[in-house]
């Protein structure tokens, strides 16, 4: 009877630490040399082009068994998918351009909202956003940049414009 008392410990003390140990999928940024089951997509099946004369593709053309899977779930909701072509206009989109463009466009607007990003991290300093603790310094850096929605919504209605309702300030 001892014996089997042994045993059957031993037996659930190997059980329990089988499952332990191995936290790997919690590390996303470690890089393994082995095969990554997600990067393999199968490929469309190839097809017979309408004519011979259209190839190869030219350079700036896609390959028609490329996956494209953005543009095929547009296609199965009902959407179009030439409406993901960057540089392509959308009719229902050119008023809402026009309004924003009133007062002209600025060539080079990322990059110099990167450039005053940058230099107001620099004022702000490392300890002010979170380098030395390790915590998110996002949250940080821009608190004073952070509007107060019960306030915003107080002000709107104050002006008379109309505002949706929102949950109750904590």
């Amino acid at each position: 009877m001892r014996l089997a008392h042994i045993l059957l410990c031993t037996g659930l003390v190997s059980a329990l630490a089988a499952c332990g140990g191995n936290d790997r999928l919690h590390r996303f940024n470690e890089i393994s040399g082995g095969p990554e089951e997600f990067r393999a997509l199968p490929a469309r099946p190839l097809e017979m082009p309408q004519s011979m004369a259209v190839l190869p593709p030219p350079a700036s053309g896609a390959n028609l068994a490329d996956q494209h899977p953005k543009a095929d779930a547009v296609a199965a909701l009902g959407g179009s998918p030439s409406a993901l072509v960057a540089g392509d206009l959308p009719a229902s989109d050119a008023a809402l351009v026009a309004a924003v463009s009133q007062a002209g466009t600025r060539v080079g607007i990322r990059a110099l909202l990167a450039q005053e990003d940058a230099a107001f991290r620099a004022r702000r300093g490392r300890i002010s956003t979170g380098g030395l603790g390790g915590s998110d310094p996002y949250f940080a850096a821009y608190s004073a940049q952070a509007l107060d929605a019960a306030a915003e919504a107080a002000r709107f209605r104050a002006a008379g414009l109309p505002t949706p309702s929102a949950p109750p300030a904590e």
